[in-house]
């Protein structure tokens, strides 16, 4: 029994750090702490059957996969194949295709009615769907992707207000908007070292 406890707690480590999860980031999605998760690693104890079904459907493998020895490779035929991610994928474009269909009929309105022609909204596009695909990510993608998500939704909100105030004919010089991004990206990316250093 000692030994099948020590085989489901490695097998659990592993699966955890190829998720890119620490200890706390699962505690915090299983409601646990992470000394709880640090015992169920170290072999020490066993989660309860509805927490190793919650296990395996977070990581996408069979119960079978938990109980064998050998790689992640070795134990492929134990992996789950998900039909949901195709849905997911879906989902996601057809929220940000209902953003860019928003700001069609925002544009084409004014434009046909009183003759304005607000091209300004096409630019405000961008940073709102990649504010989406940062939601989107946060609740089903992988982690390792929230900082290039990030940095991209920075760099063009920044754009979407640069040109937004030429759009206003401000004539001070507006590029210096620019030189906000600079500072957060230095610390998006020092954040993202941080988290992927603190991974057990």
């Amino acid at each position: 029994m000692d030994e099948l406890r020590k085989r489901i707690g490695k097998n659990l480590s592993e699966l955890r750090k190829r998720k890119k999860y620490t200890q706390l980031d699962l505690a915090e999605q299983l409601k646990y702490s992470d000394k709880t998760i640090s015992k169920w690693e170290k072999g020490e104890s066993l989660p309860s059957i509805e927490i190793l079904y919650t296990l395996c459907n977070l990581y996408g493998i069979t119960l079978d996969y938990l109980v064998q020895e050998g790689t992640y490779e070795e134990k492929k035929k134990y992996l789950k194949h998900d039909k949901s991610k195709i849905n997911k994928i879906m989902i996601l474009l057809l929220s940000i295709s209902l953003i860019w269909f928003l700001i069609l009929i925002s544009y084409v309105y004014p434009y046909v009615m009183i003759h304005i022609n607000l091209w300004i909204l096409f630019i405000w596009g961008f940073p709102a769907s990649f504010l989406l695909v940062l939601i989107f990510n946060k609740l089903w993608g992988k982690r390792k992707y929230k900082f290039a998500i990030l940095s991209f939704f920075m760099w063009s909100l920044l754009a979407a207000i640069f040109l937004l105030l030429i759009f206003l004919n401000q004539s001070y010089q507006v590029w210096a908007i620019f030189l906000l991004g600079i500072p957060a990206q230095i610390a998006i990316i020092l954040w993202s070292q941080i988290k992927m250093h603190s991974i057990h």
